[in-house]
């Protein structure tokens, strides 16, 4: 459980006590906030109230990313959903990590076992592997979170499914400006243009963000751009335009700690990372189009096409002596990625026998192209190991170790739909084909570096099913059970054990998981919605680490696995602009089988690495109409997890801080103007805010920064 912290306690009961005590308080008050629920898009493709669906879903509006908020990371807020970690790592050279579920928490970087979307438009790539770096929270009209068996029906890696969409130009033309300041450094800038033109609407907004970083050998840039624009072609048919670009040169990577050195300095950088000076170039451009036709007054068609590129130089801190195997491939890694897809979907509405009901059948067909090398990260004149040698240069792309192209074709097909079997009861169900073929050509075949040219084929079939009963107009029942499938990534297949000899690891199997979920959403009263969800989840061949040195990562699968939890929410809104919000997951995520990694045994039991057992968040806040004064008051905590999969490798504690907020909104004719000042972690907490998944190195802990501060000032006009 939580470490003992006396502050953090109290916290914990204020906010579990302050839903009673302020219910009490207004039940006799005419002026309590009425609450709709999130109108949602990603469970069912088309749009609903999330409380009349089966499945776990919540959106968090753009307000509430926008209230006091950074806006620069998917964390500043993923905290409010149940069964949802986005930890950050405070290290943008690796981007954020993704955990639904207990699915995703393996990730050394990037998100792996849950998909992302933007509008409809895929940011996972076809292999599960993804980024959350080209998300724009400026424009953000919500963030969707779908939890469960129904995210299966999106394919590949779905164990949970994240979907931003943008919102629209406003009906005036209107230009919007932003600055911020905070600790470290930090700065931000922004700019957003929208405007709705009858039959025209654009959106487009340009950002910047720059900091010292908290730690040492942690400065970044990122800028960002990001533009939607929508057409109405007919009465018809609407196309939609989405373009996206990400720059991020020579993002400095702190890389992790061992406990030792987290103990001794956490803000310091390991020897190795100072001598090779790790870091990260990034870029990326994507643009999607989406068509929509509406054939009858039943039936719409939709066309989605998409394409990217993707560019990444990651210069890593391999010991030049362990680049001396003619097997490594070396310490810098370059991808040049193209990436693209197709999707035509059909849906109908209609009633049969008097019982309404909808259906989407559709197809999609994705690509992704890998230009993969590899060089030594180091230049030198003799056969000297240190980069301490006069005569050896470190840091500095080298000669070519890895060359190769990865290529992937991904070809789905899906249906999904519900009907009303009664005014109380409705079903919904799904299913979803898969066919996935991984293909690497290896151009570097020298001495004992052998052909790893090889390829290999996924198929899976998932179908899922789920019942809702609407007990009374305010309180709904529901459950479902589904299949979903993960194949590994082009990083996680690359190696086979060394003894198994050359080529593409084609040992390596997809997990698969059977989904189960029960759950309840209660409107209690007309200002407070309760949220509740059992759940468990059974999968197959997990996918875990089963040998790592030299930059040489091997995977192999895990038999058996299980998650079983419970999630809950609390959201309720208040007379005179009281709010009160909490969410709480317990997850227990284990190996229920035996397996090797690393050289030792795992025994059935040990608990998944880099999963928490408890989370929680709650918030406090009041909004003041008149003045245009909001404020509020948040509290995180999260229980101790382990580094590993060997539990021997050690744990991170729990933790448990609180974050405050306050800020000023003002009209002037059509001016409007906007203040924040935030400050993180209050009480000064030192705590390990994300762990590397197994480090070879025994590097697994970043360290999260202690108190710290942001000022932000927004403006914007209306022509």
């Amino acid at each position: 459980m939580f470490k003992k912290n006396k502050i953090s306690v109290a916290i914990a009961c204020l906010l579990g006590t302050s839903f009673s005590s302020i219910a009490a308080e207004t039940e006799s008050t005419e002026n309590v906030i009425t609450y709709t629920p999130a109108i949602v898009v990603t469970g069912t493709r088309i749009e609903q109230n999330s409380f009349d669906l089966p499945m776990s879903i919540d959106a968090i509006d753009g307000e509430t990313i926008r209230d006091g908020q950074w806006q620069v990371n998917l964390s500043e807020t993923a905290s409010r959903v149940p069964g949802v970690v986005v930890n950050n790592r405070n290290n943008p050279a690796q981007d954020l990590g993704i955990q639904i579920r207990g699915f995703g928490a393996r990730s050394a970087f990037g998100v792996r076992g849950v998909r992302l979307y933007q509008d409809g438009i895929p940011l996972t790539m076809p292999d599960g592997q993804g980024q959350t770096g080209t998300f724009n929270l400026d424009t953000a009209a919500r963030v969707e979170y779908l939890r469960g068996p129904f995210s299966a029906l999106y394919g590949n890696s779905s164990g949970g499914v994240v979907q931003i969409f943008t919102e629209d130009g406003p009906d005036q033309p209107t230009l919007s400006g932003g600055v911020s300041f905070g600790s470290y450094g930090t700065h931000r800038e922004t700019v957003t243009y929208g405007a709705d033109y009858d039959n025209f609407n654009i959106i487009v907004n340009a950002n910047t963000v720059r900091s010292d970083g908290y730690r040492d050998q942690s400065e970044f840039r990122r800028d960002t751009y990001h533009a939607k624009i929508g057409m109405q072609l007919n009465e018809d048919t609407k196309l939609t335009i989405v373009a996206t670009a990400l720059d991020q040169p020579d993002n400095d990577d702190p890389q992790g700690l061992t406990k030792a050195l987290y103990r001794a300095d956490r803000k310091q950088v390991s020897q190795p990372t100072k001598d090779f000076n790790t870091r990260v170039s990034k870029s990326q451009e994507h643009m999607g189009a989406t068509l929509d036709h509406k054939l009858t007054e039943n039936d719409t068609l939709r066309f989605m096409a998409y394409y990217g590129q993707r560019d990444n130089e990651q210069f890593q801190s391999i010991p030049i002596s362990a680049q001396n195997n003619k097997q490594s491939g070396g310490g810098v890694q370059t991808i040049s990625r193209e990436f693209g897809g197709i999707d035509l979907r059909w849906t109908h509405t209609g009633s049969l026998a008097d019982k309404p009901y909808n259906f989407t059948i559709g197809t999609n067909v994705d690509r992704m192209s890998d230009d993969r090398k590899g060089f030594e990260n180091f230049i030198r004149t003799d056969a000297s190991t240190s980069c301490s040698s006069l005569t050896v240069t470190c840091g500095v792309k080298g000669a070519l170790r890895r060359d190769e192209v990865n290529r992937l074709r991904a070809f789905d097909q899906y249906a999904q739909g519900s009907i009303d079997l009664d005014p109380r009861w409705n079903l919904n169900v799904g299913i979803r084909h898969s066919k996935i073929k991984f293909e690497t050509d290896d151009k570097y075949i020298v001495a004992q570096n052998l052909d790893d040219s090889g390829s290999v084929t996924y198929s899976e079939t998932t179908p899922v099913a789920g019942v809702i009963f609407k007990a009374t107009d305010t309180l709904n029942f529901y459950v479902n059970a589904g299949e979903s499938f993960e194949t590994p990534t082009f990083v996680e297949a690359a190696y086979k054990d060394t003894s198994a000899g050359a080529g593409l690891n084609t040992d390596l199997k997809a997990a698969t998981s059977r989904q189960y979920e029960i759950g309840a959403k209660w409107m209690a009263g007309n200002s407070t919605i309760v949220n509740a969800a059992l759940f468990k989840i059974d999968t197959d061949d997990e996918i875990v680490v089963q040998a790592s040195a030299g930059g040489r990562t091997v995977y192999t699968n895990a038999k058996e696995s299980e998650r079983k939890g419970f999630e809950l929410s609390i959201d309720s809104k208040f007379a005179y602009g009281l709010s009160a919000y909490l969410a709480y997951t317990y997850l227990d995520a284990e190996f229920t089988k035996d397996f090797i990694s690393g050289g030792n045994q795992v025994p059935s039991g040990t608990d998944i690495p880099g999963v928490y057992k408890h989370t929680m968040f709650g918030e406090l806040a009041w909004k003041h109409q008149p003045s245009g004064f909001s404020t509020a008051l948040e509290a995180r905590a999260f229980s101790k997890t382990y580094v590993s999969f060997n539990p021997a490798d050690g744990k991170a504690s729990g933790y448990a801080i609180a974050s405050w907020r306050a800020g000023f909104n003002q009209s002037m004719g059509k001016w409007k103007f906007n203040e924040y000042l935030r400050v993180e972690n209050i009480f000064d907490k030192e705590y390990v805010g994300s762990i590397r998944i197994g480090d070879s190195n025994g590097n697994y802990y970043e360290a999260a920064p202690t108190r710290n501060w942001l000022l932000g000032l927004n403006a914007s006009y209306q022509f």
